[in-house]
Formats: structure tokens, C-alpha cells, sequence
């Protein structure tokens, strides 16, 4: 849900406070939550990416795919590796590694792997890609701008920058 931090304080028992506020009704969450520990995640909120976004960069990639004659898939792993910031690296022992990718590849078809070498022995370093269903706005937007980019290297025909600009418009409403 989306809340902001509204307030901090250190009670008498040495706990600390954490006041959030949120426009969401959550009365039900806390009347089945208020009496059991619970596990909690803060980060900072990042628009969703819109449908039409997602969309609209599939038509670019099938385009892609038919003038190259490279499947679909492989044209959209090679734009999800090439937007940056959607990577986790992990080292891992060597007789994992193949399980790990397994697992992580079944995620979706951008969720990806590479493996390289490790200084430490028996173990080999894992970079687990992330799928554009994961994307936040500013990632979404390079992809698309990536995969624009591509089209008009090979010529084919996109939205106008007018249009591309007011589609990623609709990802902050």
C-alpha cells in the first residue's frame, strides 16, 4: 500500500514507534494483525507502469523480431539485460548453481541468469535479471526508449516522441 512516515517515537519500554499514514482502509489488516508480530518492508513508493506501456513495447518487440528474424523472446531478453538496474548478483556453491537458475528462469521469460567465475572456491557468482514485470517506471521507460532506439535503427515505425512522452505520462497517474 502506498503510506507516508508520519511519525517516530521511543517509548517508555525502549521500543520504538512507527507511525504511518495511508489514505487505505485498514481496519480489517489490523484487527487480524494487532496481537502477533509481523513482518514489515518499508521502501520508497515508485508508480506502477501502465498496461498500455507493456503493450505497446510487445508491438515494438514483434516488429523487432520480424525484421531480424530473431524470435520475440530473445529480442525481449536481450532489452531486459540491456536496461540496468534490474540485477541482483549472488555467489553461490557450484552444485546449486544449476538448481538456482532453473528456479529463476521459471519466474517469466525476462527473468534470466549468468553465470560467472568466482574468486571463492567451489562457488561460482550468479547475476538473476529481474523481469520487466518488476519494473518500476524509470526501468519500464528505458526499455522502451532501448527498444524505440532499436526500431529506428532498422527503420521501423513508432509512435512520435509526442506520443511515446505522453504514454509514459500515464505511468505516474
Amino acid at each position: 500500500m502506498k503510506a507516508r512516515l508520519h511519525d517516530l517515537t521511543l517509548a517508555r519500554d525502549g521500543k520504538y514507534l512507527l507511525t504511518i499514514a495511508t489514505r487505505e482502509n485498514v481496519g480489517t489488516l489490523y484487527d487480524e494483525l494487532h496481537e502477533v508480530d509481523v513482518d514489515v518492508t518499508v521502501k520508497k513508493h515508485r508508480e506502477k507502469r501502465s498496461l498500455d506501456a507493456n503493450a505497446y513495447s510487445w508491438v515494438l518487440l514483434d516488429k523487432l523480431a520480424e525484421a531480424t528474424g530473431t524470435p520475440k523472446s530473445e529480442v525481449y531478453r536481450r532489452e531486459v539485460r540491456d536496461v540496468g538496474g534490474n540485477t541482483e548478483t549472488v555467489c553461490v556453491r557450484e552444485k546449486a548453481v544449476q538448481k538456482l537458475c532453473d528456479g529463476w528462469n521459471k519466474n517469466g521469460i525476462g527473468w534470466q541468469t549468468e553465470v560467472l567465475d568466482s574468486k571463492i572456491e567451489g562457488c561460482k557468482n550468479v547475476v538473476l535479471y529481474y523481469g520487466s514485470s518488476t519494473f518500476d517506471t524509470k526501468q519500464m521507460s528505458r526499455l522502451i526508449d532501448n527498444i524505440v532506439q532499436d526500431c529506428k535503427e532498422l527503420g521501423i515505425e513508432t509512435l512520435t516522441p509526442q506520443q511515446l512522452d505522453a504514454l509514459k505520462e500515464e505511468w505516474g497517474r
